[in-house]
């Protein structure tokens, strides 16, 4: 069994950024905490919490005098209540999500109506429908446009991490239903690039292998799409967090299997799944161990 990694795939700028950010603070502090958790992967969680860098849901709960604004932004109405406290903040929000919040600050202040294609239940989204000031709604579905009584200005943004076909097949379907109640209409492109290739890329590789196994915390939207984005491709595509989750029925009768990776999934489970893949297939050819990796991608 050949077993191959996507060219893009793992940790994206982003990530990398706001671990860097909040580990230098809490070496220097000792302890800081997240408002809501810094990205969306658990086993990241868990290692910092054992940094001393602690997640809380509300600002009630905090006990530091320093608030982390997680790597998916907040609210602007938020972050002026954290102020309000007289608490130090320690923003690691995403470049490329700060550049959806301007967009829907810019957008709604010239009068647009902001729809953000996006789950609006995502706290990324959340906090780009604040900086719109009111004057949006956040859906996936077209369905919902429908519903509203659409303003002459209308202007469309993306989470950062949805896809591109998602994205322009949504665009499609609001020209062809909603476009003529609307006199000017702005379409802003906030999807990130790395979002962009590593679908690409595992676009790519889930065209030639026998199935997919896309390693990411659950609630990680970017992974979600990841593996939305490898399953519309037929082949049989698994959304795994940890190795513990892989068994011998992913891979029997596999002769390649592909595979990537969320924006946030650390390297280390990555190649703990790569080993337990290795592993269950030496022991269903049982191979000697000097043959384990033969063939392998990686």
């Amino acid at each position: 069994m050949r077993i191959e990694k996507a060219k893009e795939m793992g940790f994206c700028f982003g990530v990398r950024r706001a671990l860097e950010l909040v580990e230098k603070a809490a070496r220097e502090h000792g302890s800081v905490e997240t408002l809501g958790p810094l990205v969306h992967n658990q086993q990241i969680i868990d290692i910092l919490a054992q940094l001393g860098i602690r997640a809380v849901e509300s600002l009630d709960e905090l006990q530091g005098s320093i608030v982390v604004i997680p790597s998916h932004g907040l609210r602007p109405q938020m972050i002026e209540e954290i102020q309000a406290r007289g608490l130090r903040i320690l923003d690691t929000t995403c470049p490329i999500v700060r550049k959806a919040q301007i967009a829907a600050k810019e957008l709604a202040q010239a009068g647009f109506w902001v729809i953000v294609f996006g789950d609006k239940g995502h706290p990324e989204v959340n906090g780009v429908l604040g900086w719109a000031e009111g004057r949006g709604v956040a859906t996936l579905d077209n369905e919902v446009v429908k519903e509203f009584d659409l303003p002459p200005q209308v202007g469309i943004i993306s989470q950062t991490t949805q896809s591109y076909t998602g994205f322009a097949q949504f665009l499609t379907g609001f020209v062809a239903a909603s476009l003529s109640q609307v006199k000017e209409l702005r379409i802003v492109n906030t999807i990130c690039d790395a979002t962009r290739k590593r679908q690409g890329a595992a676009l790519e590789l889930a065209g030639r292998v026998d199935s997919m196994i896309v390693i990411g915390g659950r609630n990680s939207a970017n992974t979600q799409c990841l593996a939305e984005a490898c399953a519309s491709t037929g082949v049989k595509t698994y959304h795994i967090e940890q190795a513990e989750e892989i068994n011998k029925d992913m891979i029997s009768g596999r002769s390649c299997i592909g595979i990537t990776a969320g924006a946030s999934t650390p390297d280390e489970i990555i190649q703990e799944v790569l080993l337990k893949l290795e592993a269950l297939n030496a022991e269903i050819w049982n191979l000697p161990q000097h043959q384990r990796t033969e063939g392998s991608a990686y």
